[in-house]
This record gives C-alpha cells, structure tokens and sequence, in this order.
C-alpha cells in the first residue's frame, strides 16, 4: 500500500512509519524538518500552517495517517484548530481513508465524564484541544478513523500484543491507567491500516 504520514519524525509516527516499512509498504513522511524523518522512506518538507502540494499527496496515497502533536506553538487549540482545518479543506476532498493519531483525552471516563477534564494542567490543554477536533471532524461524514492510545504512551517494546476498546478509558488488571508502548501503538494502527475492521470508527488500544 501507499501510505502518507503526516509527523512522520515524531515519537509516534516515526514508530508508524518503521512498521509500515517493515511490512513492505511504499511510505511518504512529512514533516517540517524531513532530514529527520528515516531513511527508507520518501521525504517531505511540509508546515502544516503552509500545506502546500499536500492535496495532491493525498491524491495517490491509499490511506492517509495523521500523526500531528498539538505542541508547535504553545497553543494546543490553535494548533489542533489548524489541524482540523487541513484535514477539512486539504485531505477529505482527496477521498482517501485517514486515519488519525488520538489522544487519550478524547476518552471517557465509566460516568461518561471527559477524562480529558481531569488531567493535570500541564497536559489538560492538550487533551482537551485533541478531544475538542475529534468532535469537531466525528459528524462530517469523512472516511476518518480515531485510534486513541491507552493513558500512557511511551518509546518501549514491541510485543505486537494489544487490547482494543472504544469510547470508554481502559485500565490495567490491577485498575489502575492502560498504558501502550508506542512501537505496539504503532502494530495496531497498522493493522487497522491493512484490515480497515473498525474503519470510520474511534477506539483506543491498550497492551
């Protein structure tokens, strides 16, 4: 397959963009700076405030991947805001399938509470913008797919092992946070990409 990672040199798309070329797809990356995106795969520089050419990218890709951190300028909402928009006016009217790297902030708690609500200030923020352009994107009627990780995510092994969940936050055996490593994020994501079984959904996975 033909696969566009939009933040192909971050910590989560760059585990992407390592599983995809793994698997033996042709994979184009994007980002800012491209000489930090790895080897194997095509590289391109692309600001998301500028997103030139990227339509036609999305054009003769078979799935586009959102990887996309709203941390590029201090303000989460402006930054997520503009996401959102790219996604509207750059990559929907392409017609290929995108699939977007969630957070857990979009998650709910067992009452139905925003979990994104009740983080700690240095990441509610976040939580909340990333939650607030899921809503934002859910009801258009695109082919869009929202994979959320577990509470923690971070660089670690990859077991190729993984639960799956939809809206409401999972928690480890022991009830405490879900986490994942983001090489196993990175497994599922794929998998969805290759088997497309919850496509135009949102769900979480967990190890």
């Amino acid at each position: 397959m033909k696969i566009l990672i939009l933040g192909a040199s971050g910590m989560i798309g760059s585990r992407i963009l390592a599983e995809a070329l793994s698997r033996g797809h042709a994979v184009t990356g994007t980002a800012r700076s491209p000489e930090a995106i790895a080897d194997g795969a095509t590289k391109v520089a692309l600001d998301m405030a500028v997103p030139e050419g990227l339509a036609d990218l999305a054009k003769v890709a078979d799935v586009v991947v959102v990887s996309i951190s709203p941390r590029s300028s201090g303000d989460a909402y402006a930054d997520m805001e503009r996401v959102a928009e790219v996604i509207e006016g750059q990559l929907a009217p392409a017609g290929t399938p995108i699939i977007h790297v969630g957070g857990a902030g979009t998650l709910n708690l067992p009452d139905g509470a925003p979990l994104a609500d009740i983080l700690p200030d240095a990441y509610r923020a976040e939580a909340q913008a990333m939650r607030k352009t899921y809503e934002r994107l859910a009801p258009k009627g695109l082919d869009y797919t929202f994979i959320a990780p577990a509470s923690l995510i971070a660089p670690g092994d990859r077991t190729g092992q993984y639960r799956t969940g939809w809206r409401e936050a999972m928690v480890a055996a022991d009830g405490s946070p879900s986490t994942i490593s983001a090489e196993d994020y990175a497994v599922a994501l794929l998998d969805e990409v290759e088997t497309g079984t919850r496509r135009g959904t949102a769900f979480q996975v967990a190890n």
